[in-house]
């Protein structure tokens, strides 16, 4: 991963503007993610805490960061120990960490418990973030304790806990250069693993050999690796044929078959950004004819939200508009008959299109593949639109969509699902079709960063008789 030497006056930059949120008085303590047991005596692989990697650049375990209102940072971290990073790698260490990562002060993390107390007195809001790290409520409230038994000195005890992702959201959710520059690196890489994955397979089904949705995982973590990604940034979706109608479907040893379409929704993590690119093609490199009318039809939603995808619009827009073109196209294909459900409106309005598209067609994207950041617009938060939801027959509490805004990524990925089910014409049955791209929100529209992997069936199919 990129050494956090390189952009430690990023990271301060970033400590800076939340400070400054604070409030007089304030205080923020951040710690990073745990190391997890996978088994016995063998660890997971361990993966940092977004919210202290976007505000230190510390990739190793077992660290805090305490931020006060004045600005000044202090770093827990372990200590130096030649015979453990025999062991488990080399450690910065409290000595090298202030120059290295541009922290006023660092300490080892077994002085934590120690120092809190006293950098809790006289404080008026103590921020961390809520219902993150199991525990932290608990160990907070042990600090606080021994704050409480020194009020007969003169000490105050903090009044006020305050959710620290409140902040960290919206300060995450618009992406600086430097953030920008690394997904558009981390979407390249993905791209090529997708394009790896669909040439391996029609090359593999021409050559007669067993195809099997592991291998074309395979081929996926080899040119992620290749390319200097850490992780997948999630769980590979790998699915051939029927498998493609699970949504959170995982590669498994399921056979790809000629006349199969596989869905693929994987993309890499690259020093802690998150790619996400779901292509949809036909195992042999030929769509059938149901088959390529149906990926049309998510083709031209995937358009029309793209379309919808610009500053000054809401967040909520492409997803309306790409279930507008889906419930045509569901009318014209004869998956939905216009006798039982109407017409488009109708079909909108009762949401007869659930039972093929049954998700949401983007989230937000970052440090995490599921990004935060609030979807409703903070400007209008008190707004709220009541309405009864036509299949669950649930009251739904709608408020004003976010605002779309320079610097905001997000995905654009609508699909549908067709099961066997009595009145869907049998050619479309078992088809699972998702197209989805990652897209920059610019001054002018949207700047769909994974297009290097085709989506037009025609150049899918040049491609994989390549």
């Amino acid at each position: 991963m990129t050494t956090p030497i390189a952009h430690h006056t990023l990271y301060a930059e970033r400590r800076a503007r939340l400070a400054a949120q604070l409030g007089d008085g304030g205080i923020a303590i951040v710690p990073t993610a745990p190391t997890r047991l996978r088994n016995r005596d063998s660890e997971f692989l361990f993966r940092f805490d977004s919210y202290f990697y976007y505000l230190t650049g510390f990739t190793e375990p077992n660290a805090w960061l305490v931020l006060t209102a004045d600005g000044r940072s202090r770093l827990f971290c372990q200590p130096k120990d030649p015979e453990r990073e025999i062991w488990d790698g080399y450690r910065l260490g409290p000595a090298a960490a202030p120059a290295a990562l541009g922290v006023d002060e660092a300490y080892p993390v077994d002085e934590l418990d120690a120092r809190l107390p006293a950098w809790l007195e006289n404080r008026s809001a103590v921020w961390y973030p809520f219902a993150v790290h199991p525990g932290l409520e608990s160990r907070i409230d042990g600090w606080l304790q021994k704050v409480r038994a020194r009020v007969r000195v003169g000490v105050d005890c903090p009044q006020t806990l305050r959710d620290l992702c409140a902040l960290l959201d919206e300060m995450r959710l618009i992406k600086d250069a430097h953030e920008l520059d690394v997904m558009r690196r981390a979407a390249r890489i993905s791209a090529r693993a997708h394009i790896r994955a669909m040439q391996r397979c029609a090359a593999m089904i021409r050559a007669g050999q067993d195809v099997r949705e592991y291998h074309l995982d395979a081929e996926l973590l080899h040119e992620f690796r290749q390319n200097g990604s850490q992780y997948p940034a999630y769980g590979s979706i790998v699915a051939a044929g029927a498998n493609a109608c699970v949504l959170h479907y995982r590669a498994d040893a399921a056979p790809v078959r000629d006349g199969d379409l596989v869905l693929i929704d994987a993309g890499c993590e690259l020093d802690g950004y998150a790619s996400d690119i779901t292509r949809t093609f036909p195992a042999t490199g030929r769509f059938s004819g149901p088959q390529r009318d149906l990926y049309q039809l998510v083709l031209a939603a995937q358009q029309a939200a793209v379309e919808a995808t610009r500053p000054g619009a809401r967040f909520v827009d492409a997803h309306d508009a790409a279930v507008r073109v889906l419930a045509q196209g569901l009318l014209d294909l004869g998956l939905l008959d216009k006798n039982d459900v109407g017409h488009l409106d109708d079909v909108i309005e009762q949401r007869h299109y659930f039972r093929f598209y049954m998700h949401r067609t983007g989230h937000w994207l970052g440090l995490d593949v599921h990004d935060v950041g609030s979807y409703v617009e903070p400007a209008e938060i008190g707004q709220l639109n009541e309405r009864r939801d036509p299949l669950s027959g649930e009251i739904i509490r709608d408020r004003p969509s976010r605002i779309l805004r320079p610097g905001m990524v997000l995905t654009i990925e609508p699909g549908l699902y067709v099961r066997p089910a009595e009145g869907v014409p049998s050619a479309f049955w078992n088809l699972g079709i998702r197209i989805e791209d990652d897209a920059v929100i610019t001054t002018a529209g949207c700047d769909l960063i994974t297009r290097d992997v085709p989506v037009e069936p025609d150049a899918i199919e040049a491609l994989m008789r390549g």
